[in-house]
């Protein structure tokens, strides 16, 4: 009796016909054992059904009728193989993968919301930050939520009665709330979020901007009729982006 009659199991057998469905079964494990004829068959069924996927219908090449040519000048070239149909469908998949790849590594995702409606979002979520109030945020934690690595804030900026540290768009950032005229105004520190130019914020009962301020932004909102101008040259001429 031969090693492979001696060694061969049910686990080898089945290792051994995935690997290579072509297997010799010297041993002849699979005649006497019904699931690893089970097994057989259905490997056999999915080799088919690959091969059948793999056989894509190409229609006969037709070349166009050509005039005689003068063949005594024409330098010989060396006969081309023709690609059997299964590798150039590999080569086919390879190249549409590399290129749906490489477009979804180019193309920006603008999937997600966007600024604006994140920090409008934001504002409608935090309801008792806009309760009117006389009374400062304590200076230790106005510190905390406003320390000197993300920005400095002088005195001019306003009576702060509110101090988090709030998420938006994925960074931990300052949201701070001035009394102003017309009721509390909202003000987010946000020194990650570089843009352009000013973008206009208009909610339901808000209005407000988003300011760009060195290599972030403020965004500053307010009640439907409180004039944001003042408030907005005095939070920019108060913050300073830390290093």
């Amino acid at each position: 009796m031969s090693p492979i009659e001696n060694t061969m199991n049910c686990d080898d057998y089945r290792k051994a016909l995935a690997t290579n469905p072509d297997f010799d079964d010297e041993s002849r494990h699979m005649h006497g054992c019904a699931d690893c004829q089970t097994f057989n068959s259905e490997i056999l069924a999915l080799n088919q059904r690959i091969r059948a996927a793999m056989e894509l219908p190409v229609p006969e090449l037709r070349m166009p009728e050509l005039p005689d040519l003068d063949t005594e000048n024409v330098v010989s070239l060396p006969s081309r193989r023709r690609m059997a149909t299964p590798a150039w469908f590999a080569v086919a998949a390879t190249v549409l993968m590399a290129a749906f790849i490489g477009v979804r590594s180019l193309s920006p995702d603008t999937s997600g919301p966007s600024l604006e409606s994140q920090v409008l979002a934001h504002v409608d979520h935090e309801p008792m930050a806009l309760l009117p109030s006389n009374t400062p945020v304590d200076s230790n934690k106005l510190q905390r939520v406003v320390p000197a690595n993300i920005a400095t804030m002088n005195n001019d900026t306003g009576l702060i009665t509110f101090a988090e540290t709030c998420p938006i768009n994925g960074n931990q950032i300052p949201h701070l709330v001035l009394q102003g005229k017309s009721g509390p105004i909202t003000i987010l520190l946000l020194p990650d979020e570089k843009i352009a130019e000013t973008m206009t914020l208009d909610g339901d009962n808000v209005h407000g901007v988003i300011v760009p301020v060195g290599n972030g932004s403020v965004a500053i909102i307010g009640a439907r009729d409180e004039q944001l101008e003042d408030v907005k040259k005095n939070v920019l001429n108060s913050v300073a982006w830390g290093v």
